[in-house]
């Protein structure tokens, strides 16, 4: 791929200009959204039409108090009921909600919370998604780190007391091939207990090799949902083509990872939804594979570069604590990660309620632990993602956690 495509736009040729423009204003123009690429495996499963056919015949408004009431009044509530808890007439329920959720996360996590890093490792990206602050024609710092680097900023993360990381990089396979993730992730297991990745998703080969190079778990978002509006804000590269994004899950519990993550960015459709299409697809995931571990999370749309013009849909921290303690009522046995997109006291208050891991010592630049644990400038660090809200280390979040009365953890697994 031409090295021009990860320029911005102002220092794009009038041909390439016409192109992005093309791509913004001409649907005609675009791909099939829906249409395998050269290289994307398909595999056979029923999950994305039953998620698909639930969430297509979902009326939120058509739900009444007594509904929802019946919801929480079952040991084991069903599809139906997680419907019920998602809808507008639950929100004066918010209370009871947060007490059941409260409930059941304590039976079956305790007072537990467990704490994981993420370490950037590179942001190029093919993708042209308008919400993204490492889209392909963001005029941001462009880095990819080397070996050396990689284990220089593990060492750091690792000095601090962090025992679980989670590699990420952008989306872009020529600039992060699958052996380059690999390589990370063997350096990552000498220096942490638990590994996992939120990378481009790739074909089960591919997640066989980076399970045997050490890698738990896989995160993959599907940012929305809803396959028109998913259309209208991936315009361009791998990730624009909606199923296969949507089967990287089943994907890597096929290669054998022993956990899978996922989500929508809520945000940018009907958060409802989506917040529906993100539970019920972890849920038939659990049924499928029971014995793989299954977390879902819960970003909201954040400011990123270049992008100040985009709007988030309305998703206010009520409405976020009304979807996380639905999740936890509907899937008890699920982990619920909260992002570091969140404020200080949002997290505190929800890790009480529903959620059970939360990241510490956040950095989603590239290259820049150094000086975020040490103070140490850095003379070349790639630029951030998206803005966090909540920037504590580690040794504040868990004296923070500690006392609330929880207990932090940082590893929750032991190979033998």
């Amino acid at each position: 791929m031409d090295e021009q495509y990860f320029v911005d736009s102002q220092a794009l040729s009038e041909e390439a200009l016409k192109k992005k423009h093309s791509l913004e204003n001409d649907p005609s123009s675009r791909t099939d959204h829906m249409k395998y690429m050269d290289g994307q495996e398909q595999i056979k499963s029923d999950i994305r039409e039953k998620v698909l056919s639930e969430v297509r015949s979902y009326d939120p408004d058509k739900y009444s108090a007594a509904d929802v009431r019946r919801a929480l009044e079952k040991q084991n509530p069903g599809i139906e009921d997680l419907k019920a808890m998602l809808s507008p007439a639950a929100e004066p329920f918010l209370e009871k909600m947060a007490e059941r959720a409260r409930i059941e996360t304590r039976k079956h996590f305790g007072n537990t919370v467990y704490i994981f890093t993420p370490l950037y490792i590179a942001n190029y990206c093919e993708n042209y998604c308008v919400y993204c602050g490492f889209n392909c024609y963001n005029d941001i710092r462009r880095m990819k780190l080397s070996m050396e680097q990689i284990e220089h900023e593990m060492k750091v993360i690792a000095d601090s007391g962090m025992e679980e990381i989670l590699l990420l990089t952008g989306e872009s396979r020529k600039m992060s091939d699958i052996k380059y993730i690999g390589e990370a992730c063997k350096l990552a297991r000498k220096y942490f207990r638990m590994v996992g990745i939120e990378v481009y998703p790739a074909n089960v080969e591919d997640y066989k090799y980076l399970h045997e190079c050490g890698v738990d778990y896989v995160t993959v978002f599907q940012e929305t949902y809803d396959s028109d509006r998913y259309e209208q804000l991936h315009l361009k590269g791998h990730k624009r083509v909606y199923p296969y994004r949507f089967d990287a899950q089943e994907r890597a519990l096929m290669g054998g990872m022993r956990g899978v993550a996922g989500s929508a960015l809520l945000g940018l459709s009907d958060f409802r939804k989506d917040a529906l299409a993100s539970a019920l697809h972890m849920y038939f995931l659990q049924r499928k594979y029971p014995h793989a571990e299954i977390s879902l999370s819960c970003p909201r749309l954040r400011p990123i570069i270049n992008n100040d013009r985009i709007n988030p849909m309305d998703v206010s921290e009520k409405r976020l604590c009304q979807i996380l303690c639905a999740y936890r009522i509907f899937l008890p046995f699920a982990g619920i990660t909260v992002s570091s997109r969140e404020s200080e006291t949002f997290r505190n208050g929800i890790v009480r309620i529903a959620a059970t891991k939360i990241s510490a010592g956040v950095s989603t630049g590239i290259g820049d632990h150094e000086s975020k644990y040490t103070g140490k400038e850095e003379s070349m660090a790639g630029d951030e993602q998206f803005e966090i809200n909540d920037t504590r280390s580690l040794d504040r979040m868990y004296k923070d956690m500690s006392d609330e009365g929880l207990q932090p953890v940082l590893n929750d697994y032991l190979y033998v």
